[in-house]
């Protein structure tokens, strides 16, 4: 069965001031819908085509077809997941008990992922995963996420997409304070959720 390209819960404006309708527009009925297009004509006619998504994920290193647009369908269902219209703010529960226990604090925890995202040259991702019940950061390159052994070793809950097609269009250059903005927009129910299911 082919992948479709999944319907976003919130309309491309909702996200604004910190991430433009235009650059979501872009992204997802452009970058998105091309990665699952790409990933859909990459495994037609092999034994991929009944396999799931994270399954690919697994065994696609060699397969660079696969494996570009693989991790690109993936990452960015995550990502869209993740984030929600009038969302950041405090964390309560398990995962904020987690976070201050791991990093020292949320701030702490926020710097060291901004750090990540940050420093990951060129086009890539930051991740924030669970392994073996605990937190770790980690970033990949390209379209590579831990799901292919890449980065971190656990089971991905929150992810930021750093290529320039994510920002570039409202903050140029400027990928710290995309960065920054991007913590206004965090669906931490679903990331909180996410862990609880992870660890």
């Amino acid at each position: 069965m082919a992948f479709e390209l999944p319907t976003l819960p919130y309309a491309y404006a909702a996200l604004e001031p910190h991430i433009d309708a235009r650059t979501m527009e872009i992204h997802h009925s452009k970058h998105h819908q091309a990665y699952t297009t790409n990933l859909n004509n990459a495994i037609a006619g092999t034994d991929m085509e009944n396999m799931s998504i994270e399954d690919i994920l697994k065994v696609c290193k060699d397969k660079p077809a696969v494996r570009n647009n693989g991790g690109g369908f993936w990452n960015h269902n995550l990502f869209w997941e993740i984030m929600a219209p009038n969302a950041g703010g405090n964390l309560s529960g398990e995962l904020a008990a987690a976070i201050d226990s791991t990093f020292g604090s949320y701030e702490a925890f926020k710097d060291e992922f901004a750090k990540a995202a940050t420093t990951r040259f060129g086009s890539g991702w930051a991740w924030l995963c669970v392994t073996n019940g605990a937190l770790e950061i980690c970033s990949t390159a390209n379209q590579d996420n831990p799901l292919m052994g890449e980065g971190c070793n656990g089971t991905p809950i929150l992810c930021l997409d750093v290529w320039e097609h994510a920002y570039y269009l409202n903050y140029q250059n400027r990928r710290p304070d995309y960065i920054n903005a991007f913590f206004n927009v965090i669906n931490w129910e679903v990331v909180g959720a996410k862990f609880a299911a992870a660890k």
